[in-house]
């Protein structure tokens, strides 16, 4: 059972009207709840994605990253928390049709954001210190899942770095394709009606973001500091020789993480957080809220419109 759109429309301005509407201690709270639940499909995403694409293609690893990631969104809507990107949709499109100002909205946005940091940072130091780790920091390395969070780390960062103005934009454009197909499963989940329905609509979107390549600033919330604390806690590892050719150039194991020195968090801020954040915004609240609503508007059942 489906809700039609236009209703559906309509009931994602008031979840809106009722998440902006929360007080600062709620938005806290389930923010970092939320926060925990997409880091737990981003450490998910790197577990299962370690070793795959030597063996059946770069594709196919994003692939297997994109299927296991959503849990982290299902679990948000279903059990009701806040998530920034979610909100960065529902705010907005409750706003045009009448039913909360743009102070509630700010509000919402600035403490779910710091909320969803907090919980991604949260869980980010259980996996640094336990499964990436198992607690052998006198080692030369972190063991393969973490050496794989290091390398998505410089990836999500020094890979826009080394390519300067053009590398903000590209990640900011790669923001905006996150949050247009992030707010598609959060429509889809209003218009499902049944958990399947829910789940199944939340679940091919998120993974469709995630094998895609774009970027999440919650999951980087996530992904970057995990990347970061690793490489603080191993700096050799920006010295790891993958392989030496015959005429003595030598082949990083990570070039760019050599190349730079290393990571830092002004690299995670700079590179793709802020960036990152800006195209979520605008993915979500242009790319979905404002076109549905204008797609919408003149069908509205007056009684959702109260």
């Amino acid at each position: 059972m489906a809700n039609p759109p236009a209703v559906t429309v309509c009931l994602a301005g008031n979840v809106g009207r009722y998440k902006s509407s929360l007080p600062v201690g709620q938005l806290l709270l389930r923010g970092i709840m939320a926060g925990a639940y997409i880091a737990v499909g981003a450490a998910l995403c790197t577990v299962c994605g370690t070793g795959v694409a030597p063996y059946l293609g770069a594709g196919a690893g994003k692939l297997i990253g994109g299927a296991v990631f959503p849990v982290g969104l299902i679990a948000i809507v279903l059990t009701g928390m806040e998530l920034f990107t979610g909100d960065a949709m529902l705010g907005p499109l409750a706003n045009l049709q009448g039913k909360i100002g743009w102070g509630k909205i700010l509000n919402n946005w600035v403490w779910v954001w710091i909320g969803n940091f907090i919980g991604s940072l949260a869980y980010a130091y259980i996996m640094v210190n336990g499964p990436f780790t198992q607690g052998a920091f006198a080692a030369a390395e972190p063991n393969a899942f973490g050496l794989n969070a290091v390398s998505i780390a410089v990836s999500k960062t020094l890979a826009y770095k080394v390519n300067g103005g053009i590398g903000l934009w590209s990640c900011f454009l790669a923001a905006i394709g996150c949050n247009f197909l992030v707010n598609v499963a959060i429509m889809l989940g209003i218009t499902a009606k049944e958990f399947i329905g829910k789940f199944f609509g939340i679940w091919f979107p998120i993974m469709a973001f995630v094998a895609t390549g774009f970027e999440h600033c919650v999951a980087n919330m996530y992904f970057l500091p995990a990347g970061l604390w690793l490489y603080q806690a191993f700096p050799g590892i920006a010295d790891k020789v993958a392989s030496t050719a015959a005429d003595g150039t030598i082949t990083y194991w990570n070039p760019l993480l050599h190349k730079f020195g290393g990571l830092t968090w002004s690299d995670v801020m700079l590179w793709n957080i802020i960036p990152a954040t800006f195209g979520n915004i605008v993915g979500g609240m242009i790319f979905i809220g404002f076109v549905y609503y204008f797609c919408f508007r003149g069908e509205f059942p007056e009684e959702l419109m109260k």
